[in-house]
């Protein structure tokens, strides 16, 4: 087993904790078991330092999926009966996957990339209603809203978006 810390310079405006203010840098902590060598004996890519920290980094990805996931439901089971929680799942799960085609079909610039509870205060939980007249669909939405140009463009584009085959 190896532990491996890389040091690296924040980005302006971190927030760092009390042990990273104390010298201005930020630390990455990783264990690995990954081999050094191969089976047979020679060196192999699979055990540099390199190869290590863009697996690391990667995982990283995976990391935030599972704290969106846990954002939008799978981090609290509403009850102690296995179907129960089957079903909330589920439900999160699926909740989770449309979160992710809103941000990659419907929204662009900085909602594209925002977090579940972000999309949730400035998206989801608007007081809007969509309408109908005159053969069409409109959204009604406060004029006050700080995010109303956004959800309009994202139910917009939703409307439009063109018929799976």
């Amino acid at each position: 087993m190896r532990v491996i810390v890389r040091r690296e310079r924040p980005h302006p405006g971190a927030q760092l904790s009390l042990f990273e203010e104390a010298d201005g840098w930020r630390y990455q902590v990783f264990a690995t078991n990954t081999p050094t060598r191969a089976a047979g004996g020679s060196v192999g890519t699979l055990g540099q330092l390199a190869y290590l920290e863009a697996r690391h980094r990667a995982h990283a990805r995976v990391e935030d999926c599972i704290r969106n996931g846990k954002n939008t439901g799978l981090g609290h089971l509403p009850s102690k009966h296995y179907r129960l929680n089957q079903a909330w799942c589920i439900a999160a799960a699926i909740a989770t996957d449309l979160l992710a085609w809103l941000r990659l079909l419907c929204l662009s610039g900085d909602l594209a990339k925002a977090e579940p509870k972000t999309l949730r205060y400035r998206l989801l939980h608007t007081a809007a209603r969509i309408i109908r007249g005159q053969r069409r669909r409109k959204i009604r939405i406060p004029k006050t809203w700080p995010w109303a140009d956004e959800l309009a463009t994202a139910i917009t584009t939703a409307l439009t978006l063109p018929m799976p085959t």
